[in-house]
């Protein structure tokens, strides 16, 4: 009976042990699913473009395609180069447009691209305001160039015998004929001549704005016959015919439109407008936003026939447009 006891007890402690070696299983946690994270698109670098006609000769492309790079580099915009540009086309990166004449239609382009700022180089009929800004050329300050021009070409004319073709019924041409008087009597005071003719010089002839270019001729016998030596040309009658015959005639020229190759060789120089400089002047206002202004333009010398217009003229005649530019000199008229 006690061994039947014993085995009773060694049976149920086994079964109580059995019981407490059981465990709870453990659940374990699921994952919350979630959605992907959408990509986010990079807003495009801001821009700057370049608008210049196909058939700009290659060497002015060049040196304008490296001055908006250049400018567009220290801006940290990207660069552009197109020959033509429509409201359609319009990025909306752009954050400034540099055109070149003819105009591309930025009244158009600056109602659609608010944002944006235009600035017009010597561009007709394109007036500053709002996004748009431009740049004044020469023909602005006709007194200047003129003045700087009859300086010159005192300098070289025997006797200082000069002249000018302008333009009738222009109160520019006649403004620019009278500073054109001035800067010859700023270089020589009396001017006396050594030996006749005994002409009024300069002798300005003025020739209408539609001329045809087989009667412009004329208008260069006029000077050739009063023995003028060299002529300025005023740039709104400028004709490439009539100046590869004054050319032919032996006449120097000075003027303010680059002149034909067949003529180069009685080219003095040209006095133009800095286009470069002038850009470079204005980029800061431009690429910060704050458009809508005329900004000047400095006067240079180019085309210079250093066979007319030697190194130490060529000084001289730097120094006088400085003087001029800085006011240091007047032109002697009134604008």
């Amino acid at each position: 009976m006690r061994r039947i006891l014993v085995i009773f007890l060694l049976v149920l402690t086994l079964l109580l042990s059995a019981c407490g070696s059981q465990t709870t299983p453990t659940v374990e946690p699921t994952a919350t699913a979630t959605s992907a994270p959408e990509p986010t698109a990079t807003p495009a670098k801001p821009m700057a473009m370049l608008v210049i006609p196909a058939d700009l000769p290659d060497s002015l492309s060049q040196l304008y395609q490296k001055t908006i790079y250049d400018l567009a580099q220290q801006s940290g915009l990207r660069f552009q180069v197109r020959n033509t540009l429509t409201p359609a086309e319009l990025d909306p990166s752009l954050k400034v447009v540099v055109a070149l004449p003819p105009d591309p239609g930025l009244a158009e382009l600056a109602a659609a691209a608010p944002e944006t700022q235009f600035l017009a180089v010597n561009i007709p009929g394109v007036t500053a305001g709002g996004n748009i800004s431009t740049l004044g050329g020469a023909g602005d300050s006709p007194d200047i160039p003129a003045f700087l021009a009859g300086y010159i070409a005192a300098m070289l004319a025997t006797d200082y015998r000069i002249g000018m073709i302008g333009q009738k019924d222009s109160s520019r041409s006649d403004i620019a004929a009278q500073a054109y008087a001035n800067g010859r009597e700023f270089y020589c005071g009396l001017c006396n001549a050594v030996a006749p003719p005994w002409y009024g010089y300069p002798i300005v002839v003025n020739m209408p704005a539609d001329v045809a270019e087989g009667e412009a001729n004329a208008y260069a016998d006029a000077l050739n016959d009063r023995m003028v030596q060299a002529a300025y040309i005023f740039p709104d009658v400028q004709l490439p015919s009539q100046l590869n015959y004054i050319s032919s005639l032996g006449m120097w020229m000075i003027g303010e439109k680059p002149p034909p190759e067949e003529a180069r060789a009685n080219w003095i120089a040209t006095i133009q407008p800095d286009w470069i400089a002038a850009v470079q002047s204005a980029w800061s206002d431009i690429a910060s936003g704050n458009g809508g202004k005329s900004h000047p333009s400095p006067l240079t010398l180019v085309d210079i026939n250093p066979d007319l217009l030697s190194e130490g003229r060529q000084r001289l005649a730097q120094q006088m447009l400085d003087d001029l530019l800085a006011g240091r000199v007047g032109t002697g008229v009134q604008r």
